[in-house]
Protein backbone atom coordinates (compact mmCIF):
# COMPACT_ATOMS: atom_id res chain seq x y z
CA UNK A 1 0.00 0.00 0.00
CA UNK A 2 1.40 3.66 -1.09
CA UNK A 3 2.14 6.49 2.12
CA UNK A 4 2.03 9.40 0.59
CA UNK A 5 2.38 11.93 3.71
CA UNK A 6 0.86 15.18 2.85
CA UNK A 7 0.20 16.89 6.12
CA UNK A 8 3.70 18.63 6.95
CA UNK A 9 1.83 21.79 8.00
CA UNK A 10 0.36 19.55 10.79
CA UNK A 11 3.85 17.96 11.42
CA UNK A 12 7.53 16.77 9.71
CA UNK A 13 9.38 13.74 9.81
CA UNK A 14 12.38 13.83 12.41
CA UNK A 15 14.87 14.29 9.39
CA UNK A 16 17.87 12.10 9.97
CA UNK A 17 21.02 14.03 10.32
CA UNK A 18 18.94 15.72 13.19
CA UNK A 19 18.16 12.55 14.81
CA UNK A 20 21.94 11.78 14.53
CA UNK A 21 22.75 15.46 16.43
CA UNK A 22 20.61 14.82 19.11
CA UNK A 23 21.88 11.18 19.96
CA UNK A 24 24.55 11.87 22.23
CA UNK A 25 22.18 14.55 24.44
CA UNK A 26 19.85 11.44 24.41
CA UNK A 27 21.80 8.45 26.77
CA UNK A 28 25.76 9.71 26.84
CA UNK A 29 25.49 13.32 27.65
CA UNK A 30 22.32 13.36 30.46
CA UNK A 31 24.28 15.69 32.70
CA UNK A 32 21.78 18.26 33.59
CA UNK A 33 23.39 21.94 32.48
CA UNK A 34 22.12 23.77 35.78
CA UNK A 35 24.77 21.34 37.06
CA UNK A 36 28.47 23.05 38.25
CA UNK A 37 30.55 19.86 37.75
CA UNK A 38 32.31 19.28 34.39
CA UNK A 39 29.46 16.20 33.03
CA UNK A 40 26.04 19.31 33.38
CA UNK A 41 28.34 21.79 31.68
CA UNK A 42 29.01 19.41 28.66
CA UNK A 43 24.99 19.71 28.13
CA UNK A 44 25.19 23.48 28.96
CA UNK A 45 27.78 24.49 26.18
CA UNK A 46 25.53 22.70 23.28
CA UNK A 47 22.38 24.59 24.74
CA UNK A 48 24.75 28.19 24.04
CA UNK A 49 25.86 26.67 20.91
CA UNK A 50 21.83 25.69 20.03
CA UNK A 51 21.28 29.13 21.12
CA UNK A 52 23.84 30.98 18.80
CA UNK A 53 22.67 28.73 15.55
CA UNK A 54 19.12 29.92 16.32
CA UNK A 55 20.47 33.69 16.41
CA UNK A 56 22.16 33.40 13.02
CA UNK A 57 19.22 32.29 11.48
CA UNK A 58 17.18 34.88 12.82
CA UNK A 59 19.55 37.87 12.82
CA UNK A 60 19.45 38.10 15.94
CA UNK A 61 21.42 38.01 19.45
CA UNK A 62 21.95 34.63 21.29
CA UNK A 63 20.53 36.17 24.65
CA UNK A 64 17.21 37.28 22.29
CA UNK A 65 16.55 33.32 22.26
CA UNK A 66 14.77 31.49 24.83
CA UNK A 67 14.17 27.44 24.27
CA UNK A 68 10.28 26.46 25.42
CA UNK A 69 8.39 23.38 25.21
CA UNK A 70 6.67 24.05 22.03
CA UNK A 71 4.69 26.97 20.11
CA UNK A 72 2.17 27.22 22.30
CA UNK A 73 4.00 28.11 24.92
CA UNK A 74 5.56 30.54 23.28
CA UNK A 75 2.81 32.18 21.98
CA UNK A 76 1.25 31.86 25.20
CA UNK A 77 4.15 33.57 27.28
CA UNK A 78 4.85 36.35 24.65
CA UNK A 79 0.68 37.53 25.08
CA UNK A 80 0.39 36.76 28.94
CA UNK A 81 3.74 38.23 29.58
CA UNK A 82 3.17 41.63 27.72
CA UNK A 83 -0.31 41.57 29.14
CA UNK A 84 1.05 41.27 32.31
CA UNK A 85 4.37 43.35 32.29
CA UNK A 86 2.56 46.25 30.67
CA UNK A 87 -0.85 46.47 32.34
CA UNK A 88 -0.17 49.68 34.18
CA UNK A 89 0.14 51.65 30.54
CA UNK A 90 -3.25 49.81 29.21
CA UNK A 91 -5.31 46.54 28.68
CA UNK A 92 -6.37 46.44 24.86
CA UNK A 93 -4.74 43.97 22.77
CA UNK A 94 -5.02 43.56 18.82
CA UNK A 95 -4.97 40.30 16.44
CA UNK A 96 -6.69 38.66 13.18
CA UNK A 97 -9.58 36.65 13.09
CA UNK A 98 -7.26 33.73 11.22
CA UNK A 99 -4.99 33.30 13.92
CA UNK A 100 -3.68 29.41 15.15
CA UNK A 101 -6.10 28.69 18.27
CA UNK A 102 -2.55 29.11 20.49
CA UNK A 103 -2.92 32.98 19.45
CA UNK A 104 -6.76 32.86 19.52
CA UNK A 105 -7.80 31.14 22.47
CA UNK A 106 -4.98 32.85 24.89
CA UNK A 107 -6.76 36.36 23.57
CA UNK A 108 -10.04 34.90 24.60
CA UNK A 109 -8.96 33.93 28.27
CA UNK A 110 -7.12 37.53 28.26
CA UNK A 111 -10.53 38.85 27.67
CA UNK A 112 -11.96 36.95 30.71
CA UNK A 113 -9.68 38.54 33.11
CA UNK A 114 -10.59 42.31 32.13
CA UNK A 115 -8.63 42.48 28.46
CA UNK A 116 -9.99 44.16 26.01
CA UNK A 117 -9.68 42.30 22.23
CA UNK A 118 -9.59 43.12 18.49
CA UNK A 119 -9.60 40.94 16.34
CA UNK A 120 -9.18 42.33 12.55
CA UNK A 121 -11.05 40.72 9.81
CA UNK A 122 -8.73 39.53 6.58
CA UNK A 123 -9.80 40.26 3.29
CA UNK A 124 -10.96 37.58 1.25
CA UNK A 125 -7.38 36.19 0.10
CA UNK A 126 -6.28 35.45 3.59
CA UNK A 127 -4.25 38.67 3.91
CA UNK A 128 -4.99 41.05 6.47
CA UNK A 129 -4.59 44.84 5.72
CA UNK A 130 -1.81 46.82 7.62
CA UNK A 131 -4.04 49.63 7.29
CA UNK A 132 -6.85 48.14 9.04
CA UNK A 133 -4.28 46.68 11.80
CA UNK A 134 -3.38 50.52 12.58
CA UNK A 135 -7.17 51.57 12.69
CA UNK A 136 -7.30 49.46 15.26
CA UNK A 137 -4.97 51.01 17.68
CA UNK A 138 -6.08 53.07 20.43
CA UNK A 139 -4.09 55.06 23.25
CA UNK A 140 -4.14 51.89 26.01
CA UNK A 141 -3.09 49.59 23.00
CA UNK A 142 0.11 47.16 24.48
CA UNK A 143 0.48 44.42 22.40
CA UNK A 144 -0.08 43.46 18.49
CA UNK A 145 0.18 39.92 17.70
CA UNK A 146 -0.60 38.55 13.74
CA UNK A 147 0.94 35.08 12.43
CA UNK A 148 3.62 35.62 9.97
CA UNK A 149 1.96 32.76 7.74
CA UNK A 150 -1.76 30.87 7.89
CA UNK A 151 -1.08 27.43 9.15
CA UNK A 152 -4.47 25.82 7.13
CA UNK A 153 -4.25 28.61 3.74
CA UNK A 154 -0.76 29.33 3.95
CA UNK A 155 -0.67 33.29 3.38
CA UNK A 156 1.85 35.00 4.52
CA UNK A 157 0.93 38.36 6.71
CA UNK A 158 2.34 41.65 5.79
CA UNK A 159 4.73 41.38 8.46
CA UNK A 160 7.10 44.37 7.80
CA UNK A 161 4.61 47.06 7.12
CA UNK A 162 2.82 45.79 10.76
CA UNK A 163 6.20 45.73 12.45
CA UNK A 164 7.09 49.44 11.59
CA UNK A 165 2.86 50.28 12.39
CA UNK A 166 3.61 48.81 15.74
CA UNK A 167 7.07 50.88 15.91
CA UNK A 168 5.80 54.42 14.97
CA UNK A 169 3.50 53.91 17.62
CA UNK A 170 5.72 52.62 20.28
CA UNK A 171 3.38 49.17 20.80
CA UNK A 172 4.85 45.39 21.43
CA UNK A 173 4.82 43.05 18.27
CA UNK A 174 4.16 39.30 18.55
CA UNK A 175 4.64 37.24 15.38
CA UNK A 176 3.61 33.55 15.57
CA UNK A 177 6.13 32.44 13.00
CA UNK A 178 5.70 28.40 13.75
CA UNK A 179 4.77 27.87 10.01
CA UNK A 180 7.19 30.35 8.40
CA UNK A 181 10.29 29.24 10.55
CA UNK A 182 12.41 27.16 7.85
CA UNK A 183 10.18 27.97 5.12
CA UNK A 184 11.04 31.63 4.50
CA UNK A 185 13.81 33.80 5.27
CA UNK A 186 13.16 35.84 8.74
CA UNK A 187 15.28 38.84 9.47
CA UNK A 188 13.72 40.06 12.91
CA UNK A 189 15.51 43.32 13.06
CA UNK A 190 14.31 44.26 9.62
CA UNK A 191 10.91 43.10 10.23
CA UNK A 192 10.92 45.04 13.46
CA UNK A 193 9.99 42.36 15.44
CA UNK A 194 9.86 42.10 19.54
CA UNK A 195 8.47 38.62 19.83
CA UNK A 196 8.41 35.60 18.03
CA UNK A 197 7.51 31.78 18.14
CA UNK A 198 8.91 29.06 16.59
CA UNK A 199 8.52 25.59 16.63
CA UNK A 200 10.89 22.46 15.99
CA UNK A 201 8.56 20.29 14.52
CA UNK A 202 7.49 21.84 11.86
CA UNK A 203 10.66 22.27 10.69
CA UNK A 204 11.77 18.71 10.74
CA UNK A 205 13.00 18.98 14.11
CA UNK A 206 11.64 16.83 17.87
CA UNK A 207 8.60 17.80 18.94
CA UNK A 208 8.19 18.96 22.75
CA UNK A 209 10.42 21.46 22.03
CA UNK A 210 10.31 25.73 20.81
CA UNK A 211 11.86 28.66 21.42
CA UNK A 212 10.55 32.56 22.07
CA UNK A 213 12.22 35.71 20.44
CA UNK A 214 12.50 38.14 22.69
CA UNK A 215 14.07 41.62 21.34
CA UNK A 216 16.68 43.14 23.80
CA UNK A 217 14.87 45.75 26.51
CA UNK A 218 11.67 44.52 25.74
CA UNK A 219 10.00 43.87 29.70
CA UNK A 220 7.87 40.35 29.64
CA UNK A 221 6.96 39.01 32.39
CA UNK A 222 7.50 35.05 32.95
CA UNK A 223 5.30 31.97 32.10
CA UNK A 224 6.55 29.60 34.48
CA UNK A 225 7.90 30.07 37.85
CA UNK A 226 10.59 27.92 39.75
CA UNK A 227 13.77 27.45 38.96
CA UNK A 228 16.43 29.90 37.90
CA UNK A 229 16.87 27.86 33.70
CA UNK A 230 16.87 30.12 30.59
CA UNK A 231 18.71 32.90 32.56
CA UNK A 232 16.16 32.76 34.75
CA UNK A 233 13.48 33.43 32.58
CA UNK A 234 11.38 30.32 31.78
CA UNK A 235 11.73 27.66 34.63
CA UNK A 236 12.18 23.76 33.88
CA UNK A 237 14.30 21.66 33.65
CA UNK A 238 16.16 22.02 29.76
CA UNK A 239 15.22 19.63 27.12
CA UNK A 240 18.60 19.90 26.27
CA UNK A 241 18.15 17.07 23.19
CA UNK A 242 15.36 18.46 22.01
CA UNK A 243 17.21 21.60 21.70
CA UNK A 244 20.27 20.49 20.08
CA UNK A 245 17.96 19.22 17.29
CA UNK A 246 15.67 22.58 17.21
CA UNK A 247 19.07 24.10 16.34
CA UNK A 248 20.20 21.49 14.01
CA UNK A 249 16.57 21.75 12.14
CA UNK A 250 16.50 25.18 11.93
CA UNK A 251 20.21 25.15 10.31
CA UNK A 252 19.27 22.71 7.63
CA UNK A 253 16.17 24.00 6.52
CA UNK A 254 17.41 27.99 6.20
CA UNK A 255 20.85 26.46 4.50
CA UNK A 256 18.76 24.46 2.12
CA UNK A 257 16.01 26.87 1.84
CA UNK A 258 16.04 27.63 -1.99
CA UNK A 259 16.88 24.55 -3.09
CA UNK A 260 14.02 23.18 -1.02
CA UNK A 261 11.40 25.84 -1.70
CA UNK A 262 12.06 24.64 -5.66
CA UNK A 263 11.62 21.36 -5.33
CA UNK A 264 8.49 21.43 -3.08
CA UNK A 265 6.91 24.20 -5.66
CA UNK A 266 7.02 22.61 -8.28
CA UNK A 267 5.12 19.20 -7.13
CA UNK A 268 2.66 21.31 -5.71
CA UNK A 269 1.86 23.42 -8.05
CA UNK A 270 1.85 20.20 -10.48
CA UNK A 271 -1.12 18.44 -8.02
CA UNK A 272 -2.95 22.11 -8.08
CA UNK A 273 -3.12 22.50 -11.71
CA UNK A 274 -4.21 18.42 -11.57
CA UNK A 275 -7.16 18.71 -9.21
CA UNK A 276 -8.48 21.87 -11.04
CA UNK A 277 -8.64 20.29 -14.58
CA UNK A 278 -9.92 16.87 -12.52
CA UNK A 279 -12.01 17.81 -10.50
CA UNK A 280 -15.34 20.59 -11.09
CA UNK A 281 -17.20 23.22 -8.42
CA UNK A 282 -13.92 24.26 -6.27
CA UNK A 283 -12.51 26.90 -4.35
CA UNK A 284 -9.17 27.41 -3.90
CA UNK A 285 -8.68 28.91 -0.72
CA UNK A 286 -6.04 32.03 -0.33
CA UNK A 287 -3.92 34.00 -2.28
CA UNK A 288 -2.51 32.84 -4.92
CA UNK A 289 1.03 33.70 -5.16
CA UNK A 290 1.02 35.44 -1.57
CA UNK A 291 1.37 32.51 0.21
CA UNK A 292 3.88 29.10 1.55
CA UNK A 293 5.25 27.08 -1.02
CA UNK A 294 3.98 23.77 0.17
CA UNK A 295 0.06 24.78 0.55
CA UNK A 296 -2.99 23.99 -1.15
CA UNK A 297 -6.22 24.50 0.27
CA UNK A 298 -9.12 23.65 -1.70
CA UNK A 299 -12.56 23.19 -0.78
CA UNK A 300 -15.02 20.53 -2.78
CA UNK A 301 -18.54 21.50 -3.36
CA UNK A 302 -21.16 19.08 -2.30
CA UNK A 303 -19.28 16.96 0.14
CA UNK A 304 -17.76 16.73 3.75
CA UNK A 305 -14.51 16.58 3.90
CA UNK A 306 -13.89 14.69 6.73
CA UNK A 307 -14.99 11.90 4.49
CA UNK A 308 -12.62 13.06 1.77
CA UNK A 309 -9.52 13.16 4.28
CA UNK A 310 -11.06 9.20 5.81
CA UNK A 311 -11.37 8.37 2.35
CA UNK A 312 -7.35 9.07 1.17
CA UNK A 313 -6.24 7.42 4.32
CA UNK A 314 -7.56 4.45 2.92
CA UNK A 315 -5.79 4.68 -0.29
CA UNK A 316 -2.42 5.83 1.35
CA UNK A 317 -2.42 9.10 1.34
CA UNK A 318 -2.67 11.14 4.40
CA UNK A 319 -3.89 14.91 4.50
CA UNK A 320 -6.07 17.43 6.47
CA UNK A 321 -9.39 19.26 6.63
CA UNK A 322 -7.66 22.45 8.56
CA UNK A 323 -5.52 22.80 11.68
CA UNK A 324 -4.29 19.48 13.75
CA UNK A 325 -5.16 21.60 16.84
CA UNK A 326 -8.56 21.75 15.47
CA UNK A 327 -8.91 18.23 14.20
CA UNK A 328 -11.37 16.73 16.03
CA UNK A 329 -13.62 19.71 16.43
CA UNK A 330 -17.45 19.04 14.57
CA UNK A 331 -17.26 23.32 13.41
CA UNK A 332 -16.02 24.16 10.09
CA UNK A 333 -12.52 26.19 10.07
CA UNK A 334 -12.76 29.88 11.13
CA UNK A 335 -9.79 30.55 8.48
CA UNK A 336 -12.29 29.30 6.26
CA UNK A 337 -15.24 31.34 7.38
CA UNK A 338 -13.21 34.12 7.93
CA UNK A 339 -12.92 34.69 4.35
CA UNK A 340 -16.58 34.87 3.85
CA UNK A 341 -17.53 31.18 2.79
CA UNK A 342 -20.40 29.14 3.99
CA UNK A 343 -20.66 26.72 6.38
CA UNK A 344 -21.54 24.06 3.95
CA UNK A 345 -18.79 24.91 1.80
CA UNK A 346 -16.17 25.43 4.36
CA UNK A 347 -17.12 22.02 5.71
CA UNK A 348 -15.60 20.40 2.27
CA UNK A 349 -12.02 21.22 2.67
CA UNK A 350 -8.88 19.59 1.95
CA UNK A 351 -5.46 20.95 3.17
CA UNK A 352 -2.74 19.40 0.95
CA UNK A 353 0.91 20.80 2.72
CA UNK A 354 4.28 18.89 0.89
CA UNK A 355 7.44 18.64 2.04
CA UNK A 356 11.13 18.00 0.93
CA UNK A 357 10.43 14.42 1.23
CA UNK A 358 7.83 14.75 -1.20
CA UNK A 359 8.24 13.32 -4.58
CA UNK A 360 7.20 14.28 -8.35
CA UNK A 361 6.33 10.50 -9.30
CA UNK A 362 3.32 10.59 -6.64
CA UNK A 363 2.11 13.24 -8.51
CA UNK A 364 -0.53 11.43 -10.83
CA UNK A 365 -1.62 9.46 -7.98
CA UNK A 366 -2.45 12.30 -5.73
CA UNK A 367 -4.80 14.00 -8.12
CA UNK A 368 -6.32 11.43 -9.56
CA UNK A 369 -7.16 9.97 -6.39
CA UNK A 370 -8.44 13.11 -5.14
CA UNK A 371 -10.58 13.24 -8.45
CA UNK A 372 -12.23 9.91 -7.74
CA UNK A 373 -12.53 10.49 -4.13
CA UNK A 374 -14.50 13.26 -4.58
CA UNK A 375 -16.58 12.06 -7.40
CA UNK A 376 -17.14 8.76 -5.42
CA UNK A 377 -18.33 11.19 -2.40
CA UNK A 378 -20.49 13.48 -4.44
CA UNK A 379 -22.37 10.55 -6.48
CA UNK A 380 -23.73 9.86 -2.60
CA UNK A 381 -24.93 13.01 -2.11
CA UNK A 382 -28.52 14.03 -2.70
CA UNK A 383 -27.33 17.93 -3.22
CA UNK A 384 -25.06 17.22 -5.56
CA UNK A 385 -27.87 15.34 -7.97
CA UNK A 386 -30.22 17.64 -7.18
CA UNK A 387 -27.95 20.18 -8.67
CA UNK A 388 -27.01 18.08 -11.81
CA UNK A 389 -30.54 18.23 -11.96
CA UNK A 390 -31.07 21.56 -12.43
CA UNK A 391 -27.93 22.32 -14.01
Amino acid sequence: MKHIYLDNAATTQLDQDVLEKMKPFIRDYYGNPSSIYSFGRESLKAIEQARETVASCFNCRSSEIYFTSCGTESDNWAIKGICSSHRAKGKHIITTNIEHPAVLDTFRYMKKIGYDITLVPVEKNGIVNASDIEKAIRKDTILISVMFANNEIGTIQPIAEIGAIAKKHNIVFHTDAVQAAGAIPIDVKALNIDLMSVSAHKFHGPKGVGALYIKRGIVIDNLLHGGGQERTRRAATDNVCGIVGLAEALRLSVENMEKNNAHIKAIRDAVKAGIEAKVPYIIYNGDETNRLVNNINFCFKFIEGEALILLLDMKGICASSGSACASKSLDPSHVLLALGLPHEIAHGSLRLTFGKDSSMNDVDYIVNTVAQTVDRLRQMSPLYESFIKEH
